[in-house]
């Protein structure tokens, strides 16, 4: 990781955007998708952008806090406040309170920054600064912007948001229609749609189908616990080249994704890295999106921008995993996606209610979120696309694939893992005796 410049922010005071003109006042319930209890978190995403002469006199905080508040007209429930109903069910109270903004000045030059910009970045702290009592989940601001200029004109955008109210995809949306509003259109070109109904509990709720993501057992949930305010963070890259090396260890024309393959090399990786007993019980969470596949009989609009994923979990004992070729762990993860059906959506959404909403379960499990279709590094507010966008760090045992471009231009996907010291130093050994024969470098 590049060495980190100490930088000081000297920031404005926070303030709430409201949407631009009145918005319906109303309780709005999530669905049992967005009110898992694994997704109760706030997701870091970084923005940075490059000083744009035909910007010049243009104040980015000021462009991007007004077309937020036009922006929030039509993502109205974000201006809102979650509350909790009976069985922890979470409800928004859209009463336009307003999401938070903050403005601040940075002395020092973007690119002086280098490389520390990508994930895992260490000025996230300082970039999405934590205004005292905004970071809860229920009854705080669903949103947080901060938008820092730096002495050179360019600038970062850092927006925090409540996972329970958007995944990705949400996300997006909101992304492009605030891009939209910004450069002059009038109203998005997707409109959002809430219609959470989709994705509840049927009238009798009913658990049919097996949901290895919820087993949680004991003695390994309490040694990742006692090791998560140890972990240390790194980014590994993978391009065109490192793919290549991994679809080697793969007979030609094997039947899976890059994604599939990239998800059963790195579980691998980690679980040797981890020295973990043979027989101990390793879980890797692929996240499947739900929205536009026919065969789940599952119709969204296209303006959804509630949660639409689900979580299922590929389960081995470690010895098997690390001894055998990565086909092993790509067609455990082939044999869970194809049991993903209609019938298995309908069930995990019965167990959020049956089961009290249980989280996600921490018993050696690595889940990866491929975040590249976000399209963070091309949003333009008017100042061209970012040099870099994404979420800025891995959140313990969840990793997010963003897109970069190494030093030689080359786009590829940057992952931030999270791991003890010693199991690092030996993830980072692997991954440069795999690659050895490539020189380029994050």
């Amino acid at each position: 990781m590049a060495n980190t410049l100490p930088i000081s922010i000297n920031y404005h005071k926070p303030k709430l955007v409201v949407p631009s003109s009145v918005t319906p006042y109303e309780t709005k319930r999530l669905s049992e998708i967005d009110d898992q209890g694994f997704i109760r978190f706030q997701i870091p995403v970084l923005m940075f952008y490059k000083y744009n002469s035909s910007m010049k006199g243009k104040d980015p905080a000021k462009i991007i806090k007004d077309g937020l508040s036009k922006t929030l007209v039509f993502y109205y429930p974000l201006a809102g406040r979650l509350i909790e109903g009976p069985n922890k069910k979470l409800m928004v109270n859209c009463n336009g309170e307003g999401v938070l903004f903050i403005k601040g000045d940075a002395n020092i030059e973007l690119e002086k920054l280098g490389e520390s910009i990508k994930p895992p970045c260490p000025y996230l702290d300082l970039l999405l600064h934590n205004v005292h009592g905004s970071d809860g989940i229920i009854g705080s601001p669903l949103l947080l912007i901060q938008v820092t200029r730096f002495t050179c004109g360019g600038f970062a955008v850092g927006f925090r948001f409540n996972h329970t109210m958007m995944d990705g995809y949400g996300f997006k949306m909101f992304l492009n229609a605030l891009s939209e509003l910004i450069q002059g259109a009038s109203t998005p070109s997707i409109l959002p749609v809430w219609e959470r109904h989709l994705l509840s509990a049927r009238s009798s709720p009913c658990i049919t189908c097996i949901h290895h993501e919820f087993d949680e057992e004991i003695e390994s949930k309490i040694a990742w616990e006692s090791m998560e305010d140890k972990l240390i963070q790194q980014s590994f890259f993978f391009g065109n080249e490192e793919m290549e090396v991994i679809q080697n260890q793969v007979p030609p024309n094997y039947g899976c994704t890059k994604f599939e393959l990239l998800m059963a090399f790195l579980w691998k990786c980690r679980t040797i890295a981890l020295n973990l007993h043979p027989e101990e019980i390793v879980r890797l969470t692929y996240i499947i999106n739900i929205r536009g596949k026919k065969s789940l009989n599952i119709e969204l609009p296209n303006g959804y921008y509630g949660n639409a994923f689900v979580t299922p979990v590929v389960v081995s004992k470690a010895g098997l995993l690390c001894s055998n070729p990565v086909t092993y762990a790509v067609e455990l993860i082939k044999k869970v996606k194809d049991h993903i059906n209609e019938e298995y959506i309908k069930s995990l959404i019965d167990l959020m209610v049956i089961k009290g909403r249980p989280e996600l379960t921490k018993s050696w499990n690595f889940l990866v979120s491929d975040n590249r279709y976000i399209g963070s590094d091309e949003f333009d507010f008017g100042w061209g696309n970012p040099i870099f966008g994404g979420i800025s760090k891995a959140i313990s045992f969840i990793s997010f694939g963003v897109s970069v471009k190494n030093d030689k231009g080359e786009k590829g996907v940057l992952i931030a893992i999270s791991l003890p010291p010693l199991a690092m130093k030996k993830l980072q050994d692997i991954y440069k005796m795999t690659f050895r024969v490539i020189t380029s470098n994050i």
